[in-house]
């Protein structure tokens, strides 16, 4: 089995757009100029009428000719007011464009597009007391720390089973999810094209409340000029206000430190991490694709029945998972049994626990054999655990 700790980036293309900026007061600026030649024809046609005036009235006295004089000064000044108002009132206009000129730049630089490579990258723990159920860190297990590459291909990641029919299939463990998905944002442009490069958006992160694997995917419609990873967070496509609507596909996605490994799948889907953005940083993900899956009536994320045994049955000291699956004598074989496998209906890589008495464990060997097993608990879980081989017959 090879290794690969190369993180392969797959973008799921997205849109949007930039607003074209408007040409601010160029009208108003027209507007005042013929503003300005109306006061000097109206100025000029009263001063010729004050030169009239004063020529006609040479003899009459200085009271007239000052009262005239207010009043050409009140005129003038009134038109002068009204003049300084509509200017006033146009640069204020004037201002208010440029202003929101510069606020349209401002969020054009501040919303210009981030280059993946050189963003800062978000520390994932899945195995700290916040994100684990089944799996959380301790002296004990050693599980790997915070950012520490995980190789989901060896150990407790990985199990042995049967399927319905008694073939062997192998599957691998993510621990306890509920059956909410989280959203996931996938951008498009107006014209129905995905946006090329950018990076699918999350806003929560292994430890984070409301975290899932799975994830209900969103289509977000931006402007068809819009610059891939211009956005970058859930708050981002929020404040510009696209259009924002849910499908109906689920996607099963597990968020692991970067350089994480899991090298088997069902089919020929690529086992390279997938890169997306939370919060302005860069996350890696998988992408488990054995099987399409869909957001049940109320919105969840659908499961299908396992049916397994540990050990040590629950209820007695040490029972239940911390015993570890039962596994037949020197093999890495359980005799859990999934109930559905990919192509089948129904199936699902949310698994709902059901446990039997671990006495039952000779006789389970396919999906008749465990009905007939003696249940000690339905629903224990929901557990993450995608099938990524089937074999021969076993036993």
């Amino acid at each position: 089995m090879t290794e690969n700790d190369s993180t392969r980036r797959r973008f799921l293309q997205v849109a949007g757009g930039t607003t074209a900026l408007a040409l601010a007061g160029c009208v108003g600026d027209g507007d005042d100029d013929e503003t300005n030649d109306e006061n000097m024809d109206d100025e000029g046609s009263m001063d010729d009428e004050n030169m009239d005036d004063e020529g006609s009235m040479d003899d009459e006295n200085m009271d007239d000719e000052g009262s005239m004089g207010d009043e050409n000064m009140d005129d003038e000044g009134s038109m002068g007011d009204e003049n300084m108002d509509d200017e006033g009132s146009m640069g204020d206009e004037n201002m208010d464009d440029d202003e929101m000129d510069d606020d349209e730049m401002d969020d054009d630089m501040s919303m210009s597009p981030m280059d993946p490579e050189e963003a800062p990258r978000a520390s994932v723990d899945r195995f700290s007391e916040e994100a684990g159920t089944l799996m959380v860190r301790s002296e004990e297990n050693d599980l790997p720390g915070p950012d520490e590459r995980i190789d989901f291909d060896h150990g407790l990641f990985i199990t042995q089973g049967y399927g319905p029919d008694g073939n062997v299939v192998e599957y691998y463990n993510f621990d306890v999810q509920p059956v909410d998905p989280a959203p996931i944002y996938a951008l498009f442009y107006e014209n129905g094209d995905p946006v090329e490069d950018q990076l699918n958006i999350i806003d929560v992160i292994p430890g984070d409340d409301g975290y899932n694997d799975f994830w209900h995917v969103h289509r977000v419609t931006v402007p068809d000029n819009y610059e891939a990873n211009t956005n970058t967070s859930v708050a981002d496509l929020n404040e510009m206000d696209y259009d924002i609507e849910p499908t109906g596909t689920i996607k099963n996605c597990p968020v692991v430190p970067d350089g994480s490994t899991a090298e088997k799948r069902h089919g020929d889907e690529d086992t390279g991490l997938v890169e997306g953005w939370y919060d302005g940083q860069v996350v890696s993900y998988f992408l488990f694709e054995e099987h399409p899956l869909e957001a049940t009536s109320d919105g969840s994320v659908p499961t299908s029945p396992i049916y397994v045994t540990f050990n040590t049955n629950p209820g007695e000291g040490g029972g239940g998972p911390p015993s570890g699956f039962m596994t037949g004598e020197g093999s890495d074989q359980t005799h859990n049994v999934v109930a559905t496998v990919p192509g089948d209906d129904g199936y699902s890589p949310l698994w709902m626990v059901n446990i039997y008495d671990n006495a039952d464990f000779d006789d389970v060997s396919d999906l008749d054999s465990a009905l007939d097993a003696n249940i000690l608990e339905n629903g224990a879980a929901n557990v993450n655990c995608p099938v990524v081989s089937e074999g021969e017959p076993g036993r």
